[in-house]
């Protein structure tokens, strides 16, 4: 995957994918056939180069109505013959495929790692297209496998498997509960816990904040890789895990501690180590020269990709942002 963000000239543009040979195959035989039949158009979305890293390259009509058309019958054969699924236990239908999207986003994270540079001052100059390239990707790829959201998604999250469970609000909604509260009552107050969680990312329900679906996309990519979530969110979600958090970590220092040792004064320790994020955009920050508009441009642009990926906006370097953004419009007003 390119980590370049220049649109002008100097890079292969990605023509539109046409639809892989697959002979007489069934591709909604088994997993393996549809995995094989999927694999190019992920591959051509997700990791093509292009010349424009927020817009994901194309695959022609044809091969994308085919590939609507395989997980329709694969989705349906699968609730052919696992009907029972849910009260026999059995893996629900759709549940194979997901997971094999998961892995698939966990290795394209991963090399997106492993191409990582070592300098700290050029960083956040990689990862930023990177994500910018990977994200589009995401997005082309949700709408290519939307009904993966609609069979196996809604289904997971209407039997509470979703990024928000019951048992998440339970315990501060039951506070509120009485023996007297009716069920639309109790319905109620849940679908509140669930506002509440949303404006954490930004939602605000007189309309002048991020709207609800923005919102949620972003809760879904914060919650624990054991949630069911939109394909979309399901990348970013391992972007965050993969790459984003490796980078925000801070390292452990090691070193055998005296006994009867008398603390030094704060002031005279060395000073608190910093993940590798925080120092490159600190060196990004304070840098002098160079071209204002692009430093503007990738502060901006990775503030908003750790919001997407679910990175809390309490995070310390979430905050830094935040001001950093609010600094910049105080100057401008």
């Amino acid at each position: 995957m390119s980590a370049s963000n220049d649109k002008g000239k100097g890079k292969e543009v990605a023509l539109p994918l046409p639809a892989s040979s697959s002979g007489s195959a069934n591709p909604a035989a088994s997993l393996s056939s549809l995995w094989a039949y999927l694999l190019p158009a992920l591959n051509h979305i997700v990791k093509s180069p292009t010349n424009n890293s927020d817009k994901a390259p194309a695959i022609e009509t044809a091969f994308y109505i085919g590939i609507h058309t395989a997980c329709y019958s694969y989705f349906t054969s699968q609730s052919e013959t696992k009907s029972s699924a849910r009260s026999s236990g059995e893996v629900a239908s759709g549940t194979d495929l997901y997971d094999q999207l998961d892995r698939y986003y966990i290795d394209t994270a991963r090399e997106i790692m492993l191409g990582a540079p070592q300098d700290d001052s050029t960083l956040i100059h990689y990862i930023v297209p990177c994500f910018n390239r990977f994200s589009a990707g995401a997005v082309s790829v949700n709408r290519l496998l939307n009904y993966v959201n609609r069979h196996y998604v809604k289904r997971a999250v209407d039997e509470d498997k979703g990024w928000l469970r019951l048992n998440d609000v339970l315990e501060s909604v039951a506070k509120s509960i009485t023996a007297e509260d009716s069920r639309e009552k109790i319905s109620e107050r849940l679908k509140q816990k669930r506002i509440d969680e949303l404006k954490k990312w930004g939602y605000k329900t007189d309309g002048s904040g991020e709207p609800m679906a923005s919102a949620e996309t972003c809760a879904e990519a914060a919650s624990p890789p054991d949630r069911v979530i939109t394909v979309a969110a399901l990348a970013h979600r391992r972007f965050r895990t993969e790459v984003f958090e490796p980078l925000l970590a801070v390292p452990v220092v090691k070193g055998k501690k005296a006994k009867n040792k008398i603390p030094k004064a704060a002031s005279t320790g060395p000073p608190i180590p910093k993940g590798r994020l925080a120092r490159a955009l600190k060196e990004l920050l304070e840098s002098k020269g160079g071209d204002e508009e692009e430093r503007s441009r990738l502060v901006k642009d990775l503030s908003a990709a750790l919001r997407l990926v679910g990175v809390v906006p309490t995070h310390p370097l979430r905050k830094r942002l935040d001001k950093w953004e609010r600094d910049q419009v105080g100057k401008t007003s």
